[in-house]
């Protein structure tokens, strides 16, 4: 076999191999932010005491900073003066949630925009 044809196949089985990732990787479904504190929400998948598909919602909470060199990290630790603000991420992503089940259960579809989105 010439290198050439090895050289596509072997960037067609990465290829194929990125799109699965990509098709399994959990992205998130929304994000409140203020500052540096950001909640994020996360639609997931899992199965129900029948086995049965189910979906749930869970919602993570970061703060980011600069270290030492410049580079941004996060963490899940909080100083006293990002408690105001995490509350206040964490309030937006309880009543998106809410909202969102609630216009599920009546068969309303939600209106993002009524939603914000960043504080």
């Amino acid at each position: 076999m010439s290198s050439i044809i090895k050289e596509i196949l072997k960037k067609h089985a990465n290829s194929k191999r990125v799109k699965k990732m990509n098709e399994t990787r959990n992205v998130p479904e929304k994000k409140f932010s203020t500052g540096v504190i950001t909640a994020t929400v996360w639609q997931n998948q899992g199965k129900g005491r029948n086995g049965e598909a189910v979906a749930y919602r869970t919602v993570s909470l970061q703060r980011r900073y600069k270290d030492k060199n410049g580079v941004w990290q996060s963490a899940n630790s909080f100083r006293v003066n990002d408690l105001p603000k995490a509350a206040l991420v964490l309030q937006k992503a309880y009543e998106y949630l809410v909202i969102r089940e609630q216009a599920t259960a009546s068969d309303y579809e939600v209106d993002e925009d009524i939603i914000e989105e960043v504080i």
